[in-house]
């Protein structure tokens, strides 16, 4: 199915909607555990979606009432089934919209989640109403995911389900700061990690002590040594939290570990280590448990991906405009797609940059060019997959 003609021009048209929909969705508090407003953009998504004739589900969190809604639009169409994923949550606690609003400072707009994600999250609509407008209807499941800040614990089970319904996975998180597209994505194990020992007076009778502080202390030290072991190998230690007092020896100890590899035997073999060195420490009074808080497989690049990348840049050129794809450390729901075998591309949204800080922009000069370039792929992706 190819781009109909004047689908650039059909797009810049949408400008001013586009413009007027991020202030708004910019100015809504929506941090991952904001549930009130991560349902008020959640309900914006939904409109749009309906706006389009799309079959509207929402679901609701059962488990986890801090978490807000899933939205999943379907829009029935020719051509490729194609799963268009973006996110609705941000990193920021609420009151963060009062501090700093949305703003417009030359060509960026600023603001909480102007860049991750709600920029790419509306050129995903507009990219489909572009379409629509010019008579050109792809097969599209859109999901607004809630979670994906905090991993995506809600979402990944309905996006590894819809992943096996689809032939390929666009993901919109915007490019990078230098305009480069991502093919591949490092994968993350967040885990925390509690020692446990025995408390004891440390002056009187420290000999009856088990420190947990130490045992941890121990294993910190040699996780620094999986920094490197292998190519694509991070090991972060963020957070240490243990004992009570000084005068006593610490009975507990909590470790807060991000572990990171770009490929899937790099990511089990450091796994397997990590394994290893926290059973050296455990054992002679002192016990450890482990609970993986959040995780991504890693996102590789496949044969299919890179012809995705490749006519992406294509199509970039057709626009005017050079692209480049690239690997990236941080993960994100096409890290799912991927690993459930769909042919994945991300960072399809406009460029951003200083993402999770209070310096986050959205480039706007390039809210038409990538809106565009989004629109033009949606409706020839079949060109990658034969």
């Amino acid at each position: 199915m190819p781009a109909p003609p004047g689908l650039a021009d059909a797009v810049r048209d949408r400008y001013p909607r586009f413009l007027a929909e991020l202030e708004a969705l910019v100015n809504i508090d929506c941090g991952s555990y904001t549930p009130a407003g991560v349902n008020r953009v959640a309900d914006a998504v939904a409109a749009s979606l309906a706006e389009l004739g799309a079959e509207v589900e929402r679901h609701s969190p059962a488990d986890d009432p801090r978490l807000g809604d899933l939205v999943i639009g379907r829009l029935h169409g020719e051509g490729p089934r194609v799963l268009l994923i973006g996110h609705m949550d941000t990193v920021f606690g609420e009151g963060t919209t009062a501090a700093r609003p949305f703003r417009v400072e030359g060509d960026r707009a600023m603001g909480p989640g102007a860049s991750d994600m709600k920029g790419g999250l509306l050129a995903g609509l507009h990219a489909l109403a572009a379409l629509h407008g010019l008579g050109t209807r792809p097969d599209v499941t859109f999901v607004a995911n809630p979670d994906e800040e905090i991993g995506s614990p809600f979402s990944t089970p309905h996006i590894r389900r819809l992943a096996g319904e689809h032939d390929v996975a666009l993901v919109l998180e915007c490019a990078r700061a230098n305009g480069d597209i991502v093919s591949a994505r490092k994968g993350i194990a967040d885990l925390h990690v509690t020692f446990t020992g025995r408390a004891a007076h440390a002056g009187v009778e420290p000999e009856k002590g088990r420190s947990a502080i130490l045992a941890a202390a121990r294993w910190v030290v040699s996780l620094q040594a999986l920094n490197g072991r292998w190519p694509s190998v991070t090991a972060n230690t963020g957070v240490i939290r243990g004992g009570t007092r000084p005068n006593v020896v610490a009975a507990t100890c909590e470790v807060q570990l991000d572990l990171r590899a770009a490929t899937s035997s790099e990511f089990e073999a450091a796994s397997a280590e990590v394994e290893r060195l926290l059973h050296r420490y455990a054992g002679g009074g002192i016990g450890v448990e482990v609970r993986r808080m959040a995780g991504h497989p890693p996102m590789e690049k496949s044969p299919a991906t890179a012809r995705l990348a490749g006519l992406a840049t294509e199509i970039a050129g057709e626009l005017g405009f050079a692209l480049r794809d690239a690997a990236t450390g941080g993960a994100s729901d096409a890290n799912t797609t991927a690993a459930a075998g769909l042919p994945s591309l991300d960072g399809l949204g406009p460029i951003g940059g200083d993402d999770h800080s209070a310096d986050e922009w959205l480039d706007l000069a390039s809210v038409v060019p990538r809106t565009a370039l989004l629109a033009a792929l949606i409706a020839r992706v079949g060109e990658a997959l034969d």
